[in-house]
């Protein structure tokens, strides 16, 4: 996959599920800002394709 195209799939994934999620504003209020944020890197289907999209363009 192109940098640009990774990017942007990135980009688009986020602007779809990420920006108007309702588990992370509840996880943010509930427990805070580093508790959503590991629900989304480890347990969110979203964050691990958004992992395995940037692996790609390391």
């Amino acid at each position: 996959m192109e940098k640009q195209m990774a990017i942007s799939a990135v980009d688009e994934l986020m602007n779809t599920y990420c920006n108007a999620c309702p588990i992370k504003k509840q996880l943010r209020s509930e427990k805070g800002k580093i508790s959503a944020h590991k629900f989304c890197i480890s347990e969110c289907s979203v964050g691990l394709k958004i992992q395995a999209i940037g692996r790609l363009l390391s």
